[in-house]
């Protein structure tokens, strides 16, 4: 399919259909929407860096502390590795876009070949000089969530479709639209919140089975679905009493303690991975922050924060048994401890394993 021409286009429709746009030399991603900001961040380096896994043709900086020059060099020398194209990335860009606002116009007009800039900001007026030049020749990407009108109509039928796309292409499951219908009547329109239960809801089906409103209905609700998140985040922070009561509470509600596992080795399984990856990191001589390594494993960008917070509670020795501790509840469950009791029983143990140490010892020390 030919590549569509420069313009200003959705998040959504980017996220469904990256290669069918072209970015041009530079590129702005913008609207105040974190979780919509990053998946186009992570979609466009993988596009313009050939799909290299590891990103390495792709440059990061931090828009409140990079210089100019130091953008204007990296776009022009020729990386080691990775594509040939230069990618560089401004993250936070508003007070780098503020500071050289003038200069950056004149990089529009006359960019370096075979690189891409991409602005990362939260406000980008159409009417200045800057966001016209950059519509003209290369691709405005908006994360703006509409609250109203047509615009929102719009964006909901474009949420559906990324939807089922991502079910499709992240998870390897069909997403049922009647499914995806429901899905939007019960929880509130936040893309992170949907993007995550949806691969939730992948978790419960079997090999082929499609996701859809019976699974939606039986497993969504908005007071369940707060309530296993909390009692999750309360695992992790090793607040056991805490999600000991949130159990009991879903338990009661009719909750079952299989659906239930799933969940937690969801948000589990990426601690396990995230201290792997930074001890991996520790091994080759390399330096890599916690929150880098978290977001490596997949975790939903609105819980990189407090997700840093639990894993330096977990601490290192207990995340390196968590795949261990995973696959036992699990052989557990389907073994003499799927009687719903004793179920319970196994769900209890890794909560209780998580609580807090006398003396945490953090993953990073």
């Amino acid at each position: 399919m030919a590549k569509a021409a420069a313009n200003k286009i959705g998040a959504l429709k980017f996220l469904t259909a990256p290669g069918d746009f072209s970015t041009g030399a530079v590129c702005a991603v913008a609207g105040d929407d974190a979780f919509l900001r990053h998946e186009v961040r992570l979609a466009l380096g993988h596009l313009l860096d050939g799909g290299d896994q590891e990103g390495l043709g792709v440059k990061t900086c931090e828009g409140k502390s990079v210089e100019l020059r130091d953008v204007l060099d990296s776009l022009c020398e020729r990386s080691l590795f990775g594509s040939e194209r230069r990618v560089v990335v401004v993250e936070e860009a508003d007070p780098f876009v503020k500071q050289y606002r003038d200069k950056l116009e004149d990089y529009v007009a006359k960019p370096a070949r075979d690189a891409v800039l991409i602005l990362e900001v939260k406000t980008w007026p159409g009417n200045t000089r800057l966001a016209k030049a950059v519509a003209k020749t290369g691709l405005t990407i908006s994360c703006q969530v509409p609250q109203q009108g047509r615009e929102l109509t719009e964006f909901t039928k474009q949420l559906k479709d990324w939807l089922i796309h991502l079910a499709k292409e992240q998870h390897q499951v069909k997403l049922e639209r009647p499914a995806v219908d429901m899905l939007l009547e019960l929880l509130p329109t936040e893309v992170g919140i949907l993007c995550q239960e949806v691969g939730r809801l992948a978790l419960l089906v079997d090999e082929k089975q499609p996701i859809d409103s019976t699974l939606v209905r039986e497993n969504v609700g908005g007071w369940r679905t707060r309530k296993t998140w909390d009692m999750i985040d309360a695992a992790a922070e090793g607040r056991a009493k805490d999600a000991l009561h949130q159990l009991d509470r879903l338990l009661a509600a009719g909750d079952d303690p299989h659906a239930l596992l799933p969940q937690m080795a969801s948000t589990f399984r990426k601690f396990a991975a995230a201290a792997r990856l930074f001890e991996q990191a520790e091994q080759t001589g390399r330096r890599i922050s916690l929150r880098a390594a978290l977001e490596q494993t997949g975790m939903p960008p609105f819980k990189l924060s407090s997700a840093e917070g639990q894993l330096k509670q977990i601490g290192r020795p207990r995340a390196k048994q968590l795949y261990r501790w995973l696959l036992a509840a699990d052989l557990d469950l389907k073994g003499y401890n799927s009687s719903k009791d004793r179920a319970r029983r196994v769900l209890e143990t890794l909560v209780v394993r998580l609580a807090k140490e006398a003396k945490p010892q953090a993953v990073g020390v």
